[in-house]
């Protein structure tokens, strides 16, 4: 009895390991034109047909500058990335004079300290510029700072440079 289960024992084994390898292996196409063509539709992860969008957010950061730069912003910077040069202008006119500056100066991603004074954005900016709901402001210098809840700079607008925007690891 007991050389019957070893010897079973030992086919199982036998059996499984040469299912597992191979289950490794890699299957082949099916089709041997699926493998790389020279006309290939995506060229470095952008789509190379006619017409396409040539800088786009779905091109990997190694391709594109533009991706590699927006991957390395804050998470809360996203908010007011795709704000037009009219919505940028229109914060900064709606809120520069809403209130004294003050003597701090901070960037996208800069936590302020609790004596600043923020204040909740107007409902009127709000109505035209929806992405700043919910957010409130300080003024500093010829800035406008926009801020989370947890006093983090979401974004920063002014006169001449719309927004700057901070990189992680800065």
């Amino acid at each position: 009895m007991r050389n019957v289960l070893r010897a079973s024992t030992l086919g199982l084994a036998v059996v499984g390991s040469v299912g597992l390898a191979v289950a490794q292996q890699p299957s082949p196409p099916a089709n041997p034109e699926q493998r790389l063509q020279p006309n290939a539709a995506f060229v470095n992860g952008a789509l190379a047909v006619p017409d396409a969008p040539t800088n786009t957010d779905t091109v990997p950061a190694k391709f594109s500058q533009k991706n590699a730069a927006d991957d390395a912003l804050i998470t809360m910077a996203y908010t007011f990335k795709t704000l037009t040069d009219d919505e940028r202008r229109a914060i900064y006119q709606a809120l520069k004079d809403q209130s004294s500056p003050s003597d701090f100066n901070a960037d996208v991603g800069t936590e302020l300290p609790p004596q600043i004074e923020l204040r909740p954005v107007p409902d009127e900016l709000a109505a035209r510029v929806p992405q700043s709901r919910d957010y409130r402001y300080a003024v500093t210098h010829d800035r406008v700072l926009l801020v989370g809840t947890s006093r983090i700079v979401a974004g920063v607008f002014g006169a001449n440079a719309p927004v700057s925007e901070r990189r992680r690891g800065n």
